[in-house]
């Protein structure tokens, strides 16, 4: 790997990238998807190529997942058990999909490498997190009382027992088959590889296929995202993928914010974290599509653009990220702030009040 590759860091895109490694984490411990999906485009903005971009987002991953499982665990809200089952098949993926990576950019060069990882932030942002706001704004509508419910889907594999492959788990307060959680695992591995971003896959899989609860689903993540984040890390770095520098940066930022977002969880109500995880994965969407022409354009896959029109089209995408990273920062402490003083107030309602 040539060094060129790597970009030059001043003090100014060094704040940048502690300040995104914070919104990340806050995101990070608040949804339980590792916060890639603002990270790895956040770098990208600043030039450094997608498969370096989603390499030493691995890296700072798995260090602040266990940071963020840690602390939610405390809250009994990780199911530790269901975590290391689909973080061992989601390795498998990480394997998987970091190779794809590295013939990619070995054919089509960063360009090519920036376009495939654009490219797939934005059929699954648009595809996960249309699905998301969806379902959001319905439960919105129908109260929180049917937040909790497993859907048809969760409840038809609850429903199958396959001898010698059924385990119990906590979180579910039933026994599924462990078959129906290899394919999700794998699949959350090999988008991660991808992007950097397996909870994509990982959480509303959780929610949606097995019937956890959004607050468990995004909590048991966290332990997922540590088992492959390490191994995708060893993988990438074998091969010089990996800026260091990056990595520790962002990381530094996030353990300050994964903590308050963790702490967030405990005041909020569940819709939240969807809303927060559909919001900001529809933003990022619009981010990254405004760059794929300029790729295509670079390839030669489509006709020439001005040099004007890439810059104009750039600098919109990197504005556009910047209000991704506002949204999602701004929805997370204003549900934080609400949620503690309507904590506060119960309290203040159920403490006795001293006799007159």
């Amino acid at each position: 790997m040539e060094a060129l590759q790597f970009i030059q860091l001043d003090l100014t895109n060094g704040l940048y990238l502690f300040i995104v490694g914070f919104v990340g984490g806050l995101v990070s411990g608040f949804i339980g998807s590792g916060g890639a999906f603002v990270l790895t485009p956040a770098m990208m903005s600043l030039g450094v190529p997608g498969i370096v971009a989603v390499a030493s987002n691995m890296c700072h991953k798995f260090p602040k997942a266990l940071v963020g499982a840690i602390k939610r665990a405390r809250y009994g809200q990780v199911d530790v058990k269901m975590g290391l089952i689909m973080g061992l098949s989601a390795e498998a993926g990480v394997l998987t999909g970091a190779h794809f990576q590295e013939v990619i950019k070995q054919r089509f060069g960063d360009v090519g490498s920036n376009l495939y990882v654009s490219v797939a932030f934005v059929v699954v942002l648009g595809i996960v997190g249309g699905f998301v706001m969806r379902d959001t704004l319905q439960t919105m509508r129908a109260g929180t009382a049917a937040e909790e419910k497993p859907g048809r889907l969760a409840l038809w594999v609850q429903s199958i027992h396959i001898p010698g492959t059924m385990v119990y788990f906590s979180s579910l307060g039933t026994r599924i088959s462990v078959l129906f959680t290899i394919p999700l695992g794998f699949a959350t591995g090999l988008l991660a590889a991808t992007i950097a971003v397996g909870g994509f896959i990982g959480v509303p899989a959780q929610i949606y296929v097995l019937g956890m609860s959004s607050l468990m689903a995004s909590a048991t993540e966290l332990v997922i995202a540590f088992v492959m984040g390490l191994g995708g890390t060893i993988k990438f770095a074998w091969s010089g993928y990996v800026d260091i520098r990056l990595a520790m940066i962002i990381l530094a930022g996030s353990l300050f914010g994964i903590q308050l977002g963790a702490i967030g969880t405990t005041y909020v109500k569940p819709y939240m974290i969807k809303l927060v995880m559909g919001v900001i994965m529809l933003t990022v969407m619009v981010s990254r599509a405004l760059v794929i022409p300029v790729y295509l354009a670079q390839l030669q896959w489509m006709a020439p653009m001005e040099p004007a029109t890439m810059t104009v089209m750039k600098n919109s995408s990197f504005l556009i990220m910047i209000l991704a990273l506002a949204l999602g920062a701004g929805i997370i402490v204003f549900a934080l702030i609400q949620g503690r003083r309507a904590a506060a107030r119960e309290s203040e309602l159920l403490s006795p009040r001293p006799a007159s």
